[in-house]
């Protein structure tokens, strides 16, 4: 009822700004520009061609990598665009999750996605969904079919690498930075309104999802299994949807000085952004401890929802 609802208002949304975004109380997730990661692909570029080659066309997406930030979108993504049947959107389109551009309309939302051969799927992914109050709606609205794909891993890891990421771009900017004690515990206590524990109630956040779409059109890659063996959560990706297992373990080399898997495909060898895999800084453990036991309930309340466990502390 809600997608149908939905659909019906979406000319409307197209040409006029949508509502305002809305959260929980005491939830706050809007992003700053210092937490957005503008890395492309490294094998694709940004630039548009000057044709498109002969008989391709930009067609809306057939999957949506929905989140989480900082859970491993990027490899995600980098890694499916190994298969031929896969064409993967160059940048973070953020469609659904800000106003301004979802009042831009669908057509605008369509002319960024890649060109794309009638055999393959045409892939987008934007982080930011997965904890947008409005996404879901919107999505569904435009497909309520579409397959969705979130990848997530240990939800107090995600916290520090989040921090991790905010901290550094500060620094590129030469703007101040607190350490991430500060961030965490306010007056003696866990800071709960920090935006980066926020984004790993992964509980909350997927019970929105789950009000517009089965739990069988959303596909959970473990993000903690992908940095560590990439090919077994790669061959559930192509079964979930529907394509030809193409990805195979010569694809993924481990590389020792950056300490994860890169890519061999086309006869190139490639690795993420130097921006991915920077090493966390070292956390108090009575603070890291805090944290832990503030998002154990909403990990098992998570694991009900999505009937399935993780290997998380």
């Amino acid at each position: 009822m809600a997608c149908f609802l939905a659909s019906a208002f979406l000319l409307v949304l197209q040409t006029y700004a949508a509502p305002p975004e809305f959260v929980q109380p005491g939830f706050d997730i809007t992003l700053d520009p210092m937490d957005l990661d503008s890395g492309l692909p490294s094998n694709v570029s940004g630039d548009m061609p000057s044709s498109p080659p002969p008989g391709t066309s930009k067609r809306a997406p057939h999957s949506i990598i929905i989140g989480v930030r900082k859970g491993g979108t990027r490899a995600l993504l980098e890694m499916l665009d190994i298969h031929p049947e896969v064409a993967a959107a160059a940048t973070e389109v953020h469609f659904f999750d800000w106003d301004e551009n979802y009042a831009k309309g669908f057509e605008w939302y369509r002319e960024l996605m890649p060109y794309s051969y009638p055999h393959q799927i045409t892939v987008e992914k934007t982080p930011g969904y997965f904890t947008s109050a409005l996404a879901p709606e919107r999505i569904c609205a435009m497909n309520s079919s579409i397959k969705l794909l979130l990848i997530l891993r240990d939800p107090a890891e995600r916290v520090i690498s989040d921090y991790t990421q905010v901290y550094f771009n500060r620094l590129e900017n030469h703007k101040p930075v607190q350490a991430i004690e500060n961030l965490l515990v306010r007056n003696g206590a866990l800071n709960i309104r920090y935006k980066a524990i926020q984004r790993s109630l992964y509980d909350i956040h997927m019970r929105n999802w789950l009000r517009h779409f089965p739990l069988e059109q959303i596909h959970i890659v473990d993000g903690d299994a992908l940095i560590h063996d990439p090919l077994p959560e790669l061959q559930k990706v192509e079964r979930f949807l529907n394509l030809p297992p193409r990805i195979v373990s010569s694809n993924f080399y481990f590389n020792q000085t950056k300490g994860f898997y890169c890519i061999r495909s086309d006869g190139r060898e490639r690795c993420l952004h130097e921006s991915k895999g920077r090493p966390h800084p070292a956390v108090n453990s009575t603070v890291l401890q805090q944290l832990r036991s503030y998002l154990q309930e909403h990990n098992r309340t998570f694991f009900r929802l999505v009937k399935r466990t993780f290997d998380w502390q």
